[in-house]
């Protein structure tokens, strides 16, 4: 009985109703529950974060999709657009190269008609001169001159018309 187990064991016994009557137990039980309520609390807080982080990024990957949707619809929109310009500059290229044909070939047939003409005017006077020129050798007298002027002014107008 006088060892020294015995003797702390005895301590320890009495320092346990000791702490009893202070009410140590009462304490540490409602240390020990307040803490488990705040470890309880923070839980529930990291629950209530967690679904919320979750709804986030729902929100999130929602959002993001409907950006992509609204990307594609904007560079297909985009594609349709260069592709309608497009064939809308072949279409007004091809106007404007017909236009600059038909233009073209109607200077080309002003100007053909215009040597045309000149040409026959040319031929006229030419033949004029030479009928001039034969006639007055063959023919002498005024009565001869008159009929030469007479015939060359009717071969003028028939030759230029």
């Amino acid at each position: 009985m006088l060892e020294a187990e015995f003797w702390v064991a005895v301590a320890f016994v009495i320092f346990m109703g000791i702490a009893w009557k202070a009410g140590a137990f009462s304490a540490m039980t409602k240390g020990l529950d307040g803490r488990a309520n705040r470890v309880r609390h923070e839980l529930d807080e990291a629950k209530r974060l967690r679904e919320e982080a979750a709804a986030v990024l729902a929100d999130y990957k929602r959002r993001r999709a409907e950006a992509e949707k609204e990307a594609e619809s904007i560079v297909a929109g985009a594609r349709e657009e260069a592709k309608r310009a497009a064939e809308e500059g072949h279409r007004k290229l091809d106007d404007f190269l017909a236009r600059r044909t038909k233009a073209a070939e109607l200077k080309i047939s002003q100007a053909e008609a215009q040597a045309e003409a000149q040409v026959r005017a040319a031929a006229a006077d030419a033949a004029v001169k030479v009928s001039a020129t034969i006639l007055r050798e063959r023919m002498q007298g005024d009565a001869a001159q008159g009929l030469i002027r007479a015939s060359l002014g009717e071969v003028r107008t028939r030759l230029r018309s």
